[in-house]
């Protein structure tokens, strides 16, 4: 999947003038690559849609003008998508009960090694991790992932941590996307 490229970032003027266009292009992108697993976790597989649409975001919302922070926007986001082979996603832990949250964070600190990516042929991906999103106490609920496919066929995604077990298959629509984002 090829990187964002500086020459479609525009400057947050101009893209005010555009961003009900390319929003409703990003959220269309998103909503066929959203998969929820379980009741806490959903999943956001990127693509050069999403993650422009991200940088444009933060672009609008700093006001960045700057030419070395757009670069690090670029930068930062682009590494969220998965390289060749792969496909990259941000997970979302998504705890309702503000009260919760913490301990639940704490409880899950071994996510890590226990979320995985399902293929046609029976085999199991683990996901990769950011370490820089968790630290000795607790994760972020924000996370950023990586599943190496290679040549093989996703079908779903599987938990196998204690009170997160769950498995989901990707929809047709969500697969077809996916598939499409494995393409050079």
């Amino acid at each position: 999947m090829p990187n964002v490229h500086r020459s479609e970032i525009l400057d947050f003027l101009t893209y005010g003038e555009q961003r009900d266009r390319i929003r409703a292009e990003a959220m269309a992108a998103k909503a066929l690559r959203r998969v929820h697993l379980g009741e806490y976790l959903t999943f956001l597989f990127e693509n050069h849609t999403t993650i422009r649409y991200q940088i444009l975001e933060m672009v609008r919302a700093e006001q960045i003008i700057k030419e070395s922070d757009i670069q690090h926007e670029l930068s930062t986001y682009n590494a969220v998508m998965g390289g060749l082979g792969e496909l990259g996603c941000t997970l979302l832990i998504e705890i309702p009960e503000e009260k919760d949250r913490a301990v639940l964070l704490r409880r899950w600190r071994g996510l890590p090694g226990h979320v995985f990516m399902t293929f046609s042929d029976g085999s199991l991906e683990a996901a990769s991790f950011d370490l820089d999103q968790m630290n000795e106490e607790k994760l972020s609920s924000v996370q950023f992932l990586k599943f190496a496919v290679g040549h093989r066929t996703p079908t779903g995604l599987l938990a196998d941590l204690f009170d997160l077990k769950s498995e989901v298959l990707f929809a047709p629509e969500t697969l077809t996307a996916l598939q499409g984002d494995l393409q050079p």
